[in-house]
């Protein structure tokens, strides 16, 4: 290969290649010689694409080393890289021909230590607390006693056995366990996803909902628990709709989780003592709360009836209360016959004074009185209707001036003359209406004739029918029969012919017809 890039000799034509010839050259040197490196640096700028695949750039103080990992590789990663991050990337150099540059194809990535591991943390950590995910106010207040609790854990782990122990022996209640991955690749997209499931549930569904969630893990290194600091699975916690309690680890142990739940236990055990109450103290506080409700409802007793009784003491006796009343009303019965015969006295001198005025001469004048007066409104009332009635003769008499026979011929005859003109009129226009209409009927009828077969007869054309009906080709009248022929004056019948047997006809009577 060494030979390719040979000076020639003075004298000697140079060789010519081409730039593939070239570009492939320069990317077997390196692939060759750099096919397996492990690089150290700081992560620069990262881009993902649609296709799925990771460009970035490794950087230290003085070059800048450009880096792809492949869409497969970055779905493997435990860490995925993120700028201002010191790695350590497995790789191997090749070349890209199309833009005249080497890279890096990268196979693995990860932190180059605790204290890459722990600023990557520090960082994402300050970055969702400026989004307001840490905030006091975003936390849900946990439900009293969950009907049912879910439980995001490793379902062979010791920690769910503790779980299910404590709330057995504290309050038993049911329990969904989402199987998931507590450290590893799997952890973050598994732990997210199954927090998102359990808020999908829909609520009364064939499975369902839980009032509770817990995300519980047994202790480990930083490295064990990593996935529990991924952003995936802190904005899956803050997104829930559910009530999180985040134990993760031991009491010393901190995760981004435990900042963004509703409430951090420090151990799995713990949880389970937040997510519900004990139920013998339930029980035993219930049993104090009904016994202070029972004494208290006694002494409630006690105090009224003692009251009632010192009310009592101070109301007077139901004789003294009467007392007074009675004698009032004796007083009253013994002058009461004194009133009524005193009213009666002042009604009858009042009776007395009304009747004197009441004597027979008076009312025997007053009915005198009104005789006279009805027979002079009599006489006024037959005077008016005498006058009433030759009025109305007048009127009569001029009315029938009016009516005279005369006029009454007259104008019989106008009218009559009238009614005569009308009918001649309706004569005239009945009379061109019809003549109209025959006139139409007639054309239709020369239209109809000359439309018809009969005309086209008289034009030395005829009509061939059969057994069937109208013949109209030359195979029909040779397998028919009979035949009947109908010319402008008759139809002429021709002889029958035995079936099966075709008569031949000359060329001449064919075109006849």
């Amino acid at each position: 290969m060494s030979d390719l890039f040979d000076d020639p000799e003075p004298g000697d034509n140079a060789p010519e290649f081409t730039v593939t010839e070239i570009s492939g050259a320069v990317k077997k040197t390196i692939e060759g010689t750099f096919g397996h490196v492990r690089v150290k640096g700081e992560v620069g700028r990262v881009s993902r694409p649609r296709s799925g695949h990771i460009y970035l750039d490794l950087k230290d103080d003085r070059n800048v080393l450009s880096g792809i990992i492949w869409k497969g590789v970055s779905a493997r990663l435990r860490t995925q890289p993120e700028e201002g991050m010191e790695v350590v990337a497995t790789g191997k150099l090749t070349t890209f021909g199309g833009q005249s540059k080497y890279q890096m194809v990268i196979d693995d990535i990860a932190p180059a230590g605790m204290g890459a591991l722990m600023a990557m943390l520090e960082k994402r950590k300050a970055q969702l607390a400026e989004e307001g995910l840490f905030a006091p106010e975003r936390k849900q207040p946990l439900p009293f006693l969950p009907e049912i609790i879910g439980v995001i854990t490793s379902p062979s782990g010791a920690v769910i056995r503790d779980i299910l122990h404590r709330l057995r022996d504290r309050f038993p209640r049911k329990v969904l366990i989402w199987p998931v991955a507590v450290q590893g690749a799997k952890c973050a997209p598994e732990v997210a996803a199954a927090i998102e499931g359990f808020n999908r549930l829909t609520p009364g569904g064939a499975m369902p909902r839980p009032d509770l969630l817990i995300v519980a893990r047994g202790g480990g290194s930083i490295e064990d628990l990593w996935g529990f600091n991924e952003e995936v699975v802190a904005r899956a916690a803050a997104a829930s709709q559910i009530p999180l309690i985040s134990a993760v680890g031991h009491e010393t142990d901190t995760t981004l989780i435990d900042f963004v739940a509703d409430r951090r236990a420090p151990t799995p055990t713990a949880a389970a003592e937040l997510a519900v109450p004990v139920r013998l103290e339930l029980m035993a506080a219930l049993d104090t709360l009904n016994a202070r409700q029972l004494r208290g409802l006694e002494q409630g007793v006690r105090q009224r009836r003692q009251r009632l009784s010192d009310l009592s003491r101070a109301l007077p006796r139901p004789d003294a209360l009467l007392a007074t009343p009675s004698q009032r009303l004796d007083t009253a019965s013994a002058r009461l016959p004194l009133a009524l015969r005193a009213a009666a006295s002042v009604k009858q001198q009042q009776l007395s004074k009304a009747s004197g005025p009441l004597a027979p001469g008076l009312l025997r004048r007053r009915i005198a009185e009104e005789t006279r007066r009805l027979q002079e409104r009599g006489a006024g009332l037959s005077r008016g209707l005498t006058r009433s009635t030759q009025e109305s003769q007048r009127a009569l008499s001029r009315a029938s001036d009016r009516l005279r026979p005369e006029a009454i011929t007259r104008d019989l005859d106008r009218k009559k003359r009238d009614l005569d003109a009308l009918t001649a009129r309706f004569v005239r226009a009945a009379n061109a209406q019809v003549n109209g209409w025959q006139s139409r009927l007639e054309a239709a009828e020369r239209l109809r004739q000359t439309l018809g077969y009969t005309e086209t007869l008289k034009r030395g054309y005829a009509v061939v029918r059969g057994d069937e009906g109208v013949i109209t080709t030359k195979a029909e009248a040779e397998t028919a029969r009979s035949l009947e022929v109908e010319f402008a004056d008759g139809r002429l019948r021709l002889g029958g012919k035995t079936p099966g047997k075709t008569a031949k006809s000359a060329p001449e009577q064919g075109s006849l017809f």
